[in-house]
């Protein structure tokens, strides 16, 4: 990728593309532009990602160049923004009204099915069949191909004209060749047939069935068949790949079209697109939530299990954080809006497995080689077979060499090939949503199955996140009540977002105590904060903190001692330069941890915890998950350091976090994985884990193992069906119309085994 600060990312809706090649040649054109950094084209979601410098390559030129090659554009091409409609549909391409792919299959086989009957001729154990004489007539069979070769073969005509003025080939040249041989040839028999009955019964009259017995053996049969059957493999892997891309499908249906707004005391219904934050809504029962918010007034239970993979109900209340596209069950619920359109979580989400279905994973690269040099090959190896066949193996016939030739063509076909890896990541970034973990890029889901380091952040990951304090104690020649010092520490607390110094803000909130503002806030990650409270200095954090701050604090070792080793966060607090009293704040494991570390080391994953919290509170936290390496009292550089130290040890490091500073860390991992968290940790990782639940590390782990499984079944049975198909062919054991049905299942064989991921029992494979 061109990472130029100045690098732009375009979305493209291509269309008609045919196969792997196609992408592969429309790669390579936008990459030979100058200022374009990368390009990928996935022809399974007719969609290309194109990165590009807008100081040196317009729009147009991407447009032109696609246009050039002789594909056409949904819609012009346009740069991803926020102020984007991440729920737009495509808009069609301006081509007026095509007839609908069962359409057109169903002429093709209608117009195809009397030249089908005519094969009953070809076998002994079927000459015996009744044909109408009018489907032995020639010209006849003349009429109905040409139909079926140029009318409804237009298309694959199209391609091959647009693949060879590029200088390339794909599966419509192979086609084209094929049919156009079997079609052509027999053209010229009926015509040289024609001449010579002419001339004979000018000579000599002959009786009508005297010259039917003379009748050339014809192939229009095998021209037509082979478009008919191709136009129903398209078909098939058309119904397929709608299948593989069902997910993006239900988010789709997630959204809420219309919103009842509170304005000037008065409800409103507007729609989805007009809300904007800060807007209240009601949201009643039955009614999807439109967009992420909190709730001000009422009580509920939520499904959210499309977005967590949790299928029991989320109790909602006051305070309750609700995302758009859930489900609101039972109560009618207040909220206001927080983030709407492209900035909710829903919308997020659709762009995240977009991105993951359309970027390559490494492994597609091996793909992408043998598919641009398949099909040249072919048409040698195919040559070839005629060549051998009409010189030595039967001589002069070359209606025979022809057959042979033009299996070859059919049955080696690079769709399988360029289907392998598409589709398997297709439906495994599919499966993985499902489960509540979204993939960044679909090159993730290669990466994963190779982690065997995992470093866990501890508050919020690990734990909970929703700490609370457990223990106040005041320092003995302090000027300040518990009251008072709750208060100054509660009111600088409430500016940051860490979960620590909510848990002041709570318990002021219980007590009663109303917070004066704070100024000049300054929080330093890994330590603590500083601010103004009522013209006092308050600064609260770690023993670091203190230290740093000039400030003893030996009065209490002993008791924080004995707090930090049943598992408390201790926190230093001082008012104007003197030392005030400590807090103790618990926050407990998350009821899942302790049995996904397990599942990590079964695995054969090491697992290490990695955090700002003092030596002893971290310790037995991890003693209580089952981690035996803790890394305690780090900064956020020091996490990114840990981090690089272990790639130079020659690990795959997975970071796990959820916090602003867990971003850069998460960053450098060879995979970032957000646990629930703040937006910024979100967007620095690759991998997000909807529920918090630590166990869908695993659940990760599985599902890219069994997608790269998937891949590499994938390409052995499509290596494995062409290394048996075309000898087969080259021998003359396979008939062409068979080949060319061969080549359609290998296709759509591929395809259904890629589906098998969406039955996966993720728990059970990992």
């Amino acid at each position: 990728m061109d990472n130029n600060d100045r690098s732009e990312r375009i979305d493209l809706h291509i269309t008609g593309m045919t196969c792997a090649a196609c992408a592969i040649r429309i790669e390579k054109a936008l990459r030979r532009l100058d200022g374009v950094g990368d390009a990928a084209v996935n022809a399974v979601l007719e969609r290309a990602i194109v990165r590009r410098d807008p100081a040196k390559v317009t729009l147009q030129q991407i447009e032109q160049t696609v246009l050039r090659l002789g594909y056409g554009l949904a819609e012009p091409p346009t740069p991803v923004s926020p102020a984007a409609n991440a729920f737009a549909k495509p808009k069609p391409a301006a081509t007026g009204r095509q007839p609908s792919q069962r359409r057109i299959f169903a002429l093709s086989a209608l117009l195809t099915l009397p030249l089908l009957w005519t094969m009953t001729t070809h076998f002994t154990f079927t000459s015996s069949l009744w044909i109408p004489p009018l489907f032995l007539n020639p010209w006849f069979q003349l009429a109905l191909a040409t139909i079926v070769q140029f009318a409804i073969g237009r298309p694959f005509y199209e391609g091959a004209y647009r693949a060879l003025r590029s200088g390339s080939a794909n599966m419509d040249v192979l086609v084209v060749i094929g049919t156009s041989a079997a079609y052509f040839y027999s053209h010229y028999l009926t015509i040289n047939s024609y001449a010579e009955r002419s001339a004979l019964s000018a000579a000599v009259p002959l009786p009508h069935e005297h010259a039917s017995a003379h009748a050339p053996h014809l192939y229009f049969e095998t021209s037509a068949m082979i478009i008919t059957i191709v136009l129903l493999g398209k078909l098939m892997e058309t119904a397929a790949k709608r299948r593989t891309a069902e997910t993006i499908h239900r988010l789709d249906g997630l959204q809420a079209q219309t919103a009842t707004v509170l304005r000037g005391g008065d409800t409103v219904r507007v729609a989805a697109q007009q809300l904007r934050s800060g807007d209240q809504l009601l949201v009643r029962p039955g009614e999807r939530f439109p967009v992420d918010g909190h709730v001000l007034e009422g009580s509920s239970s939520v499904d959210e299990s499309m977005m967590s993979g949790e299928s029991l109900p989320v109790a909602k209340q006051r305070g309750s954080a609700v995302a758009s596209g859930t489900l609101n069950l039972s109560g009618t619920l207040r909220i206001v809006a927080t983030r709407t359109g492209t900035m909710t979580a829903l919308a997020g989400m659709k762009r995240m497995i977009e991105n993951a279905q359309a970027t390559k994973a490494p492994v597609q690269r091996f793909a992408d080689r043998v598919a641009g040099v398949f099909v040249p090959v072919i048409i040698a190896i195919a040559t070839l077979t005629f060549a051998v066949w009409y010189w030595w193996l039967d001589p002069g016939s070359f209606g025979g060499a022809l057959e042979k030739a033009i299996a070859v063509l059919l049955i080696a076909c690079p769709c399988a090939l360029g289907l392998a890896t598409p589709t398997s990541i297709l439906t495994g970034s599919g499966r993985a949503a499902e489960a509540g973990i979204f993939v960044k890029e679909g090159k993730y889901l290669e990466l994963l199955p190779r982690i065997d380091t995992v470093l866990l952040d501890k508050t919020g990951t690990m734990t909970q996140g929703a700490p609370a304090l457990t223990a106040i104690r005041i320092a003995a020649r302090g000027r300040h009540d518990e009251t008072r010092l709750l208060r100054l520490v509660a009111a600088a607390e409430r500016l940051s977002e860490h979960p620590l110094s909510q848990a002041f803000v709570k318990e002021a909130a219980q007590r009663g105590i109303e917070l004066p503002d704070a100024e000049r806030f300054d929080a330093q990650a890994g330590y603590g904060i500083r601010a103004i409270v009522e013209g006092k200095l308050v600064i609260v954090g770690t023993r670091g903190m203190m230290r740093q701050s000039g400030i003893t604090i030996a009065e209490h070792d002993e008791t924080s001692g004995g707090w930090e080793q049943v598992g408390h966060t201790v926190l230093f607090a001082a008012v104007d330069g003197e030392y005030a009293g400590m807090f103790a704040a618990a926050d407990p494991l998350k009821t899942t941890s302790r049995a996904a570390v397990e599942r990590l080391h079964k695995l054969g994953i090491d697992v290490i915890m990695v955090t700002g919290d003092n030596k002893r509170t971290a310790e037995t936290i991890g003693a209580q998950a089952g981690i035996r390496r803790v890394h305690a009292e780090v900064l956020p550089e020091g996490k990114l350091e840990l981090v690089r130290e272990l790639q130079r040890q020659g690990r795959n490091v997975a970071m796990v976090g959820d916090g602003i500073n867990d971003a850069p860390a998460l960053a450098a991992a060879n995979v970032g994985i957000a646990v629930g968290g703040v937006e910024m940790a979100a967007d620095a990782a690759d991998v997000h884990l909807i529920r918090g639940d630590l166990n869908g590390i695993a659940d990760a782990i599985a599902i890219g193992k069994q997608t790269m499984r998937n891949i590499r079944q994938n390409f052995a049975f499509a290596l494995l069906y062409n290394a048996i198909g075309i000898p087969f062919a080259a021998m003359g054991l396979l008939a062409p119309w068979l080949a060319g049905a061969a080549m359609t299942l290998s296709s759509v064989s591929v395809i259904g085994n890629a589906l098998r991921l969406k039955r996966s029992r993720v728990r059970a494979a990992a």
